[in-house]
């Protein structure tokens, strides 16, 4: 793989990346931005804590009860017709919360059920995005894609709440009519996405067939590793769902400095993810996905254990550099391994371990602090994740043995099983 195709802007070569980069970019603005806005109406409604969790639960079960369906959906028919429909879903959804915010009927179960509804235009939106990306550039500048869109993910999860929260002086409804226009674009710029030839999956639908994605999974060691380490390291890391305690109770900097916090993982998912558009990774790609995994646990450690505000800060960033280089490492070996009648399932069960493990991760944090305390659950997760990364060299040795990420190395090697 030549320097000049792998790093830079060179996935911005392909009209078809340049229009899905912008779609998904402003999908995530709107989405977080709706989700900040729904957020702050909830708990003005409401005044009730529960309220939230129920909230964020209605987005995720549709994910977990439609994952299969939603895979198998993503190998039959045009993943990019997918978008466009979940999408303007999304849209329609948002429009429905403007009209009930101007009219004043507004209500906790409306807000719950249209939820519902984002919950399931999303479930199918997920495995159809993800395997969309190896047909909308040449095999060779897809690293430089994953990580132009790790960064563009990462960037509009810190500008949607932000400027959701400035618009929020000016009330819900201008949250609500933003999103609806943002969305509405991006619906727009799904029919100017025109990706290769997709290998659509054909034959009757039998529970053999939805769960093939986990087959596969299960038979490539590599690709089993891959979404297993992140699957831990992100279950055992959920020291973010901490930080309200941190930032009031053993830092001591208040709303700002919780913020500040909140927003440094992000950051340096950003950095790292720009870092890698820049210098892709070409060499010993497993060990360095081990390796990251190791700084994102060690990270967790320092950020256990500082005292100090700006430590905490530089701990955080740690973590969210070190998770882009695992994120970017995992879609290159799941996408390119995994043959396109099969990305879809594949993707669906690589989305809801990593999701889950998120939900379960804050939920692990919760619990353990609560039997332990804060410091010391922070510390046994960081530690956990590091134990993880170094079970793996036993666990998964082929893992260890990836070096390049051409793809044209990566199906000759490993497509075929192991």
């Amino acid at each position: 793989m030549s320097e000049t195709t792998s790093h830079g802007r060179v996935a911005f070569r392909s009209p078809a990346f340049r229009h899905y980069f912008a779609l998904r970019v402003l999908a995530r603005l709107g989405i977080d931005m709706l989700i900040t806005a729904v957020g702050w109406q909830v708990y003005q409604l409401t005044g009730e804590a529960l309220s939230l969790g129920i909230v964020g639960l209605a987005q995720f079960a549709p994910f977990l009860l439609l994952f299969l369906a939603a895979g198998e959906v993503s190998d039959r028919f045009s993943r990019i017709r997918i978008l466009t429909v979940t999408l303007g879903m999304q849209a329609l959804g948002a429009a429905v919360f403007l009209a009930l915010t101007l009219t004043g009927r507004e209500s906790f179960g409306a807000i719950v059920v249209i939820l519902i509804g984002f919950g399931v235009s999303r479930a199918f939106q997920t495995p159809a995005a993800a395997a969309i990306v190896p047909l909308l550039v040449p095999p060779e500048h897809f690293g430089n894609a994953v990580a132009w869109s790790t960064m563009g993910f990462s960037a509009a999860r810190i500008a949607g709440p932000a400027l959701a929260g400035g618009l929020l002086v000016a009330g819900e409804g201008v949250v609500y009519g933003t999103v609806t226009v943002i969305l509405t674009v991006a619906v727009v710029l799904t029919l100017f996405v025109h990706p290769a030839r997709q290998e659509t999956s054909h034959g009757k639908v039998t529970l053999d067939r939805v769960l093939a994605g986990f087959r596969f999974i299960w038979s490539r060691e590599i690709v089993l590793g891959a979404i297993t380490l992140d699957l831990f390291a992100v279950l055992l890391g959920g020291a973010t769902a901490l930080l309200p305690i941190f930032a009031t109770d053993i830092l001591g900097v208040g709303e700002v400095g919780f913020g500040v916090l909140r927003a440094s993982v992000v950051v340096g998912s950003v950095a790292g993810a720009a870092a890698l558009t820049r210098w892709p990774i070409r060499r010993h790609a497993g060990p360095r996905l081990l390796v990251a995994v190791a700084v994102f646990g060690l990270a967790i450690c320092g950020f256990g254990l500082s005292t100090s505000f700006w430590l905490s800060v530089a701990a955080l960033f740690v973590m969210g550099a070190a998770d882009s280089v695992s994120m970017y490492v995992r879609q290159n070996l799941v996408q390119v391994i995994t043959p396109d009648e099969m990305r879809g399932r594949v993707s669906a069960v690589n989305g809801i371990f990593i999701g889950a493990s998120n939900e379960l991760g804050e939920f692990e944090s919760g619990v353990t602090a609560a039997w332990w305390g804060v410091v010391p659950a922070v510390l046994v997760g960081g530690i956990g994740t590091i134990v993880v990364a170094a079970a793996s060299l036993v666990v998964f040795p082929r893992l260890r043995t990836v070096d390049s990420l051409d793809p044209d190395e990566l199906v000759r090697n490993y497509r075929g099983g192991g």
